[in-house]
């Protein structure tokens, strides 16, 4: 099992100690999807996976979940969160033994998420419920200093409820100075690009694992394509994520280094628990 760069105390002492104040911000990756995001003091979670469910849920049938990396921090150990987002209703998405226990430690925390997915969401945490802000493709939403864009994703479609709502969305967050998008899990489809340049993202949090379908599970942007629509967006910094979780669907990340380097798109890849943040940025 992969180590963390920073697990535990060191990680809850890494991100108290810093970006606190200033026009910078930092983001730790928590492994999967999830990244904690931190500005000014305050604390943004993308879809944070903190759990074994999925491994324990998976452990006697024919797509057992083995883990590849070590967990990097209890749910309930984080505190002042004040947001957290669920981009579509698979698991490691939205995981009720991640949220429980983290709305139990942030009891003003909100969870946004596709409004098309708010029902489902509420039955699945009814165990410890959240105050939840829904979003679609094109709306803008404030929760405290962050504005959320809701970008359509598709995994591996574009799906919609009887509303015309979006299912699988992505999310453009501007704060400061500062836009991030973290798109959810999604393959390259038609308006991405349209809908993302306009933004010209400081940062892209983006997957990597691919679409193969002999997995049996919906598919991603591979490290080729990835790159490519980091450097379509004119992006000025992009992370790779959603690899090295689960044996069955994972990717080797230098593809991605390998195909950026190519593009001349910055990169940047983490280790669980380990920190990316803007003053690593070179100016352009």
């Amino acid at each position: 099992m992969t180590p963390a760069y920073r697990r535990d105390e060191a990680l809850l002492e890494d991100v108290a100690a810093r970006f606190n104040d200033g026009r910078n911000f930092g983001v730790w990756w928590l492994g999967q999807s999830g990244f904690l995001l931190k500005y000014q003091g305050h604390q943004l979670l993308f879809d944070p996976y903190l759990s074994d469910s999925l491994t324990k849920k998976y452990a006697a049938t024919d797509k057992p979940h083995v883990r590849l990396s070590e967990r990097v921090v209890a749910p309930g150990k984080l505190s002042g969160i004040e947001v957290v987002t669920s981009s579509h209703n698979h698991t490691d998405h939205l995981d009720a033994e991640t949220l429980g226990p983290l709305g139990a430690a942030n009891p003003e925390m909100r969870l946004v998420l596709p409004a098309a997915n708010m029902d489902f969401a509420a039955e699945r945490l009814k165990a410890q419920p959240l105050a939840m802000v829904g979003l679609d493709d094109g709306r803008e939403i404030d929760v405290g200093v962050f504005r959320f864009t809701g970008v359509a994703a598709a995994h591996n479609e574009i799906e919609r409820d009887a509303q015309g709502r979006c299912k699988f969305i992505g999310f453009l967050v501007s704060f400061g100075n500062w836009t991030v998008y973290h798109s959810g899990d999604t393959l390259w489809h038609d308006g991405l690009v349209a809908a993302l340049l306009p933004h010209r993202p400081d940062l892209m949090l983006l997957p990597i694992n691919g679409n193969r379908p002999e997995r049996r599970v919906a598919g991603n942007l591979n490290g080729v394509e990835a790159a490519g629509l980091a450097r379509a967006c004119n992006a000025r910094m992009v992370i790779p994520c959603h690899y090295n979780m689960f044996a069955f669907n994972t990717a080797d990340p230098q593809n991605f280094v390998d195909a950026c380097a190519a593009l001349n798109q910055s990169c940047w890849v983490l280790e669980g628990g380990q920190r990316w943040d803007t003053t690593m940025l070179v100016d352009d």
